[in-house]
């Protein structure tokens, strides 16, 4: 594959959705500081095309949305469709992921301290978190009725990719823009 396909299929590999010829050509006259012929593009995508189209590839160049995007062939479908599944069972909800992050930045934290900053109650929350093994139950505090602490696993550095606590963004590392409605926008 020549130097301008594999430019090419690296700008359609990354783009986050179908990429058009013309935006291809534009990526491609910014990299190399030229004008990039359409024939060439297309000669360039021919190419992709082509060499994506053999058996030993599991996906292929497929134009859609006005513009070029690789795709998984049919013959997968299956395999592709149980990794979807498993995924989407691993998703967590916006009320799980708020009662983890209260463990995470609180732990050793008990079930009524999370309530208490939610505002809501977290059964449903933390019985789910403990079945995904995101939390653990550390043990139980010193307080009134000796309630369990929870705080987070192994497993939960894993989902979240982190190698420690220490890298989980602080307060100031959350920008907040400022509310400007109603606000004169003129300087």
């Amino acid at each position: 594959m020549d130097y301008l396909a594999q430019h090419i299929e690296a700008l359609i590999f990354c783009a986050p959705k179908p990429i058009t010829e013309f935006d291809i050509q534009d990526c491609l006259k910014e990299m190399f500081d030229a004008q990039v012929p359409m024939e060439d593009v297309h000669q360039g995508i021919n190419n992709i095309d082509q060499r994506y189209k053999s058996e030993k590839h599991s996906f292929e160049l497929v134009k859609s949305g006005g513009g070029y995007q690789f795709l998984t062939k049919p013959a997968y479908e299956s395999s592709i469709g149980i990794l979807l599944k498993r995924q989407s069972k691993k998703r967590l909800s916006n009320s799980a992921l708020e009662t983890l992050a209260i463990i995470a930045y609180k732990q050793p934290v008990t079930r009524t301290e999370m309530e208490n900053i939610r505002g809501v109650n977290c059964d449903y929350s933390v019985t789910r978190l403990l079945e995904k093994e995101l939390i653990l139950v550390k043990g139980k505090a010193e307080t009134v009725g000796r309630p369990l602490l929870y705080v987070t696993s192994p497993k939960f550095m894993d989902y979240f990719g982190i190698n420690d606590l220490k890298e989980l963004p602080t307060p100031k590392d959350f920008s907040m823009d400022e509310n400007t409605i109603g606000e004169n926008q003129q300087e």
